[in-house]
């Protein structure tokens, strides 16, 4: 039976990837040639791909065969003049919703491990804040060396990059082993389902808390804290890039597509907290709220006086944690941060249960380099369930992806779950 147009527009337009940008980065190994059945099938599925070869991969095929089946333009040199103002790399890493490398060489596995953007292709994906897929294509004894285990760990487990394995097989120079590519069909099915998993979080509603309450003395100072408000900010992002209605509430002013209501001390946190909570899904607490206020605050700036000594008497502050864990549903999930100076699986562990979250992320703030005001943290996240995982450093946003991953799954098994009589 002939298909007309219009029937195949309809079915583009219904498939996971109608409208969806991706950008497909060609490599120089053998089974470039396979990109153009991956850039075709794409497109066909209803995707916009743009083609980004490196210099190696133009020696196994031209950029005019994929320019034929993604009906782009075809990406090539870093600095093209005649491109139009706006750099490249910065338009296309800025349009894409998904990057697949494919395939993915031993060369480029490893610059871009290293932070390495020395071509278009490594510069828009490290330029970039969408989804990046991997697809390994090299003989099996290079795939089986530890520098490229390595920096398939560190892209895999700290850049939280998706990478889909290669097959067993026959590879071009005739050895045999672990090395080729994955088949096309393969590989758009994992692209698919990547897509798909990127709204895990769509149409539920996460209150995310941040930085750190200042508790007034007088007009000028405060009782405070180092926490920077990046981890709420990046568990904002990664929530909201998954279709979650987020509501970010911070002691740090962020311009966000999101709402985001900003709010000084634990009082004012805990206000905005409770108005929001009734209606949420989940509830995530990464902000460092004061345990303590004074207990009065003097209306003018306290002057300095003859004596050597001010005493300044202070009371404490409700537990937010601690309320809202006593009266939260079985449908929501409420996760709590623990920055601890000693026995943190202890403490963590005591919070965990006593609090009633579903789920506690604990660090250690005696690491030097990480945690309060820096972009990485290494972090232990034990569940009620008794599960525990330790995520060693990485960037937050990282750490934020995989906690995305945790309501996923928590909201699943509520969904799977069997409703009492």
């Amino acid at each position: 039976m002939k298909h007309s147009k219009n029937d195949e527009s309809l079915e583009a337009r219904i498939s996971p990837l109608a409208k969806k940008t991706i950008v497909l980065g060609i490599s120089g190994g053998i089974a470039a040639y396979k990109a153009c059945d991956i850039a075709s099938r794409l497109r066909q599925a209803g995707a916009n791909v743009h083609a980004v070869m490196t210099q190696s991969a133009k020696e196994f095929i031209t950029p005019l065969t994929l320019q034929t089946m993604t009906r782009n333009p075809v990406h090539c040199e870093q600095f093209d003049t005649a491109a139009e103002w706006k750099p490249e790399h910065i338009e296309l890493a800025a349009k894409a919703d998904l990057i697949l490398v494919a395939p993915a060489t031993a060369n480029i596995i490893g610059k871009l491990a290293q932070g390495i953007c020395d071509d278009l292709l490594t510069t828009i994906i490290l330029a970039s804040k969408a989804r990046i897929m991997i697809a390994p294509a090299m003989n099996p004894r290079m795939l089986e060396h530890p520098a490229t285990q390595r920096n398939l760990n560190v892209l895999e487990n700290i850049y939280r990059y998706s990478i889909i394995p290669p097959e067993v097989g026959e590879v071009a120079c005739g050895d045999w082993g672990a090395g080729k590519m994955a088949q096309v069909e393969t590989i758009v099915a994992e692209v698919t389902a990547e897509l798909v998993s990127g709204r895990s979080l769509a149409g539920r509603q996460i209150i995310i808390t941040g930085g750190g309450t200042r508790e007034p003395i007088d007009p000028v100072r405060f009782i405070g804290n180092r926490s920077s408000g990046k981890m709420g900010v990046a568990m904002a992002d990664a929530a909201y890039s998954r279709g979650a209605d987020v509501t970010l509430i911070s002691t740090v002013e962020v311009d966000r597509p999101y709402p985001v209501v900003h709010v000084e001390t634990a009082f004012e946190m805990q206000e905005a907290v409770e108005s929001e909570f009734d209606n949420c899904d989940a509830l995530v607490m990464t902000a460092a709220v004061a345990d303590f206020r004074p207990m009065a605050v003097s209306a003018q700036k306290i002057k300095k006086t003859e004596s050597e000594d001010i005493v300044l008497e202070l009371t404490k502050n409700p537990d937010i944690l601690d309320l809202l864990g006593r009266v939260k549903k079985p449908t929501q999930v409420i996760i709590g941060f623990a920055a601890e100076s000693e026995e943190l699986l202890s403490n963590a562990a005591q919070k965990l249960h006593r609090k009633n979250l579903d789920v506690i992320v604990g660090n250690d703030i005696t690491v030097p380099d990480i945690g309060f005001g820096s972009d990485e943290n290494a972090v232990v996240i034990l569940s009620a369930d008794g599960g525990k995982e330790n995520l060693p450093r990485m960037p937050k946003r990282a750490i934020a992806e995989h906690l995305c991953d945790l309501l996923s799954e928590r909201f699943m098994e509520m969904e799977e779950a069997p409703v009492a009589k």
